[in-house]
């Protein structure tokens, strides 16, 4: 697949999800997955090296989470190599994102994607997500296939604006997690349609405190 393939591969997905996509950012998505085969070739980034595999798996199963991003301020705990934190960025160039890994080779490919595409609306971090202590908390807390959601709550609970959202990216709908989850949190859960991923199940569960608290 070239370049031109790549990108007009992009804009269907992103048609079929129903956004809008500048062709600036749909330059920067491309890319990115260039680039992020590139590197794959000499650090262990993602478990996807198949370019037509990395359209659906990274780049729109990231994309099909934008509509319920929340506020300014997101922060996307356990990044990786950028997912879904980077297509995001790129999508969303007016909300500051802050991308967290305690794994600093993919760090380090996230901070080298950050200033090739000149993203001033995204910064990467080395930390741990439960030691991280930013000035401001954030609208939106975002993690993909990272932990249970008891586990997500107490890593990043305490980075989440008191009104703010959790969102976990699931696969199978997690019912036994969503049972365990402490009683002064709420969640509702959304099925995604991620193109290219018809045969996978994904989920996302959207998880809020409870006004009582």
């Amino acid at each position: 697949m070239n370049h031109e393939q790549l990108a007009a591969s992009i804009a269907a997905g992103a048609q079929k999800l129903q956004q809008d996509l500048s062709d600036s950012a749909i330059e920067k998505l491309t890319v990115l997955l260039i680039e992020l085969r590139r590197w794959g070739e000499r650090v262990n980034l993602t478990a996807i090296r198949d370019l037509n595999a990395m359209v659906s798996g990274h780049v729109l199963d990231s994309l099909s989470v934008r509509p319920l991003l929340e506020g300014s301020r997101i922060i996307d705990i356990g990044t990786g190599a950028g997912f879904p934190g980077l297509p995001l960025a790129i999508a969303e160039p007016r909300q500051q994102f802050v991308l967290l890994d305690s794994n600093g080779k993919k760090i380090g490919f996230v901070r080298h994607m950050i200033a090739d595409l000149q993203l001033d609306n995204a910064l990467a971090v080395q930390a741990r997500a439960e030691d991280y202590a930013p000035g401001e908390r954030f609208d939106t807390v975002i993690a993909r296939a990272l932990a249970a959601a008891p586990r997500l709550i107490a890593l990043a609970g305490h980075l989440l604006e008191r009104n703010g959202v959790l969102l976990a990216q699931k696969g199978q709908y997690p019912a036994a997690e969503l049972e365990q989850l402490p009683e002064n949190w709420e969640y509702r859960v959304t099925e995604l349609n991620v193109p290219g991923l018809e045969r996978h199940a994904r989920h996302l569960v959207c998880l809020r405190r409870t006004e009582t608290t």
